[in-house]
């Protein structure tokens, strides 16, 4: 196994990764073009090809927008409307794992932004018969959130003829270099299927694994070829046209708008994934068993890559998070009804025996980022670096209603 000499990704990736001869790894390796490329012109780019979706009724919408109350969603929203120009249609799937202050912060971007949106409630009995049947065959308690997000905004642009769709960053160019930033890709079903979901598609869940109907993935279906092809359906990433930085563009975001964040378990990033209740606990649990790793470790190589860390620093910062307890089990167990016997029974079929070993009893994780590295190899791939990782909290309510009773207004007062 190999890990990169830059940052703390290893060669078992599950995006797959490859390495050059100085054991930089390729997420580090195409990540340096953002201090190569001209993003003024990139912009100037971006313009021309959204021009080219503009209505002329301003009662119509330009592009859609897929938004949540816990990602880049101020930023991207921010730079369609106000940088761009366009009237999006906001497209939000509801995932059953809300946080209060992911709620809120849908809220507020409805308010702030005065956009219209379709949010996509899935019942919830499917979602926990899908859920019990890709967390046994899959290992993921996550595969419906990643199928409904990547497949909602789509079927709203087919059924509603919008054909632009405008996403933020695109994972596998910004996390393991699959791709060049010179390559402006787009959104591909390939992609999704074979990344996002695992290699399952809605349709692979029937007959393969469990008592999964055709009922129960209806929702989740991608749009036939030929209606994507006869409304021109286009998915593009800013990520592509805008020089992109999490933690800078949510800190640029919190001063005009002042939305939500909060400390999370297992993590010092307290601004992306904030509106899941379970992503950085059980969903990052299941994650370091199966891949050696946990979302601490993109967070903190993200921030190498940018020069906002060391590799040192960041090896000390994973393992003070990357195995800390998670309290959201229980919660997991009661929406699902299932036993926590029952749930280690299965993610015990998941764990990687690479990254774990068996000693008296217990499972212990090897995570050695700096085995057979010379000194001379993490020398050569340094970036100088200046510390930034301190992360703002801006949770507005500190003690939340915990009545089973959930219901939220759609806006927020006293907001301009």
């Amino acid at each position: 196994m190999t890990y990169c000499s830059r940052c703390l990704y290893n060669s078992e990736h599950p995006l797959n990764i490859t390495f050059n001869k100085n054991q930089i790894c390729s997420g580090c390796e195409i990540h340096e073009e953002k201090d190569t490329i001209d993003w003024n012109e990139r912009f100037v780019k971006l313009k021309k090809i959204v021009n080219g979706y503009k209505q002329k009724n301003k009662l119509s919408y330009d592009c859609i927008v897929p938004i949540s109350g816990g990602q880049d969603s101020f930023f991207i929203v921010d730079v369609v409307k106000k940088r761009l120009g366009l009237n999006p249609l906001l497209v939000s799937y509801n995932t059953h794992y809300n946080t209060l202050s992911g709620l809120r912060n849908l809220a507020l971007i409805r308010t702030i932004f005065d956009c219209d949106m379709i949010q996509k409630i899935v019942q919830p009995q499917k979602i926990k018969r899908i859920n019990l049947c890709t967390l046994k065959n899959l290992g993921s308690m996550y595969w419906h959130v990643l199928a409904g997000r990547t497949v909602f905004p789509v079927q709203v642009a087919v059924n509603l003829n919008i054909p632009l769709i405008i996403w933020g960053v695109h994972q596998g160019c910004d996390q393991v270099g699959m791709f060049s930033h010179y390559d402006e890709v787009e959104m591909t079903r390939k992609y999704r299927k074979e990344h996002d979901l695992m290699g399952f598609e809605a349709e692979d869940l029937i007959n393969n694994f469990c008592d999964i109907t055709e009922q129960d993935i209806d929702e989740f279906k991608y749009p036939s070829n030929f209606l994507i092809s006869k409304v021109g359906v286009r998915g593009i990433y800013l990520s592509n046209y805008i020089r992109w930085d999490s933690k800078k563009q949510h800190e640029e975001m919190l001063k005009k708008y002042n939305y939500e964040t909060v400390k999370q378990i297992r993590t010092a990033d307290s601004y992306n994934n904030i509106d899941c209740m379970f992503y950085n606990g059980i969903h990052d649990y299941i994650k370091l068993k199966k891949c050696g790793y946990s979302k601490i470790t993109d967070h903190v190589n993200r921030e190498i890559r940018l020069k906002k860390l060391s590799r040192e620093k960041g090896i000390e910062i994973v393992k003070e998070y990357q195995t800390q307890k998670t309290d959201d089990f229980e919660p997991f167990f009661i929406f699902n009804n299932i036993s926590e016997k029952y749930f280690k029974k299965i993610i015990h079929k998941f764990i990687n025996k690479k990254f774990w070993t068996l000693n008296n009893g217990k499972w212990q994780l090897k995570w050695e980022p700096n085995k057979n590295k010379k000194k001379n190899i993490i020398e050569n791939a340094r970036l100088n670096s200046k510390f930034d990782f301190n992360f703002i909290n801006n949770k507005k309510i500190k003690k939340e209603n915990n009545s089973p009773y959930l219901l939220h207004k759609s806006w927020i007062e006293n907001e301009k």
